[in-house]
């Protein structure tokens, strides 16, 4: 059974975990570059790796918002622009108890929403022309919902933050590589130094990529339970967990025949667009399977069935560890929990993030 305090104590964790690494990593990339480069200043090394990775991480915490904002092509709306939207919005903020984010709408045909920010008092939430035109208004409401759950959750905040320290190693890795080959392949007439060099490039490359992998597991595992806990609030704040299961539904199947899929905001999605091709596809694949009925069409039961199924697979399993969203039917599959609890008449507040 979670609760709220085990998304916050994931984001502790993924923090604390990612940052203990990372520090590690630092550690053993000055370790070599003093043992095997003449000259080389032990707390200059320290001073400039620490120093370079907090400015980094302030940076992209400061300018993220802004390159999202200009990759997206938002446009912030101004009150009395989309009234039906603005009040759609300020009923929910209210009955969430948090700030009156700044709304905005993505010149987009796909439909899809997300939320960033650098704090929950100058949160974002914009939402694609697609998703007002294809989904009604019980479906918008549940994206809606599922989205100030993040500002609520401010797990949106760690994202930006985590989502830096993967991207520091990947850049060390590739710089190390490279210049580790030039390093070596001029290496035969300048001694012994350069070829020391060579080979200490080479194991800060290594190690750099071994803490990419690690620490970009880390953040996907945090981004797939932040949106498990998103949904959650969703189905408790509107109180129709079937709203955003038909949403979700709708969103995965507009973005699997996109004609093209798109990188920016991607984790901050309430779908990435890459992975609602591959789960229409998984789905459409074993068609034949699922239809028991065999008459062309899963029915809403043959679905569920299908969805149970996908999610005990091995392979699919294995493919999620390394992405930003959990599959749209495991997403399904809980909001499902959730409504069968609501019909009970049993269900509270207090413990709406139990199924998660």
């Amino acid at each position: 059974m979670a609760r709220l305090s085990d998304l916050k104590l994931a984001m502790g964790t993924s923090i604390f975990v990612s940052t203990f690494i990372f520090g590690a990593f630092l550690v053993a990339v000055i370790f070599l570059l003093q043992y095997f480069v003449v000259g080389f200043d032990l707390l200059t090394g320290i001073l400039l790796a620490v120093g370079g990775t907090a400015l980094f991480i302030l940076f992209e915490w400061a300018v993220g918002p802004v390159i999202v904002s200009a990759s997206t092509h938002l446009r912030f709306l101004k009150p009395g622009d989309n009234p039906w939207l603005e009040n759609m919005v300020k009923d929910l903020v209210a009955k969430s108890g948090i700030p009156m984010p700044k709304l905005a709408i993505v010149p987009n045909n796909t439909p899809n929403a997300f939320t960033y920010g650098r704090t929950s008092s100058s949160a974002v939430l914009a939402v694609h022309e697609g998703l007002l035109k294809q989904l009604n208004e019980n479906e918008i409401r549940g994206v809606i919902a599922h989205e100030l759950g993040h500002i609520k959750h401010k797990d949106y905040i760690v994202m930006t933050v985590l989502s830096s320290l993967p991207l520091i190693a990947y850049w060390i890795a590739q710089i190390a590589l490279t210049a580790s080959w030039f390093s070596g392949g001029n290496s035969r007439g300048r001694g012994k130094d350069q070829g020391n060099a060579a080979v200490a490039l080479i194991a800060i490359g290594v190690i750099s990529f071994v803490v990419y992998i690690v620490s970009f597991l880390a953040v996907m595992r945090l981004s797939r339970l932040r949106e498990h806990f998103a949904d959650a609030y969703s189905g408790y704040l509107t109180k129709n967990p079937r709203s955003l299961e038909s949403a979700l539904t709708k969103i995965t199947y507009g973005l699997s025949l996109a004609p093209k899929t798109t990188a920016e905001a991607r984790s901050f999605y309430i779908e990435d667009p890459t992975q609602a091709k591959q789960d229409a596809a998984q789905i459409i694949e074993n068609k034949d399977e699922y239809d028991l009925d065999h008459d062309g069409v899963l029915d809403e039961r043959e679905l569920e069935l299908a969805m149970e199924k996908e999610s005990k697979n091995t392979m699919q399993q294995l493919n999620s560890l390394f992405a930003t969203h959990p599959p749209t039917f495991k997403r399904i599959l809980l909001l499902r929990e959730i409504e069968q609890e609501m019909d009970t008449g049993t269900y509270s507040s207090d413990k709406m993030y139990s199924h998660v």
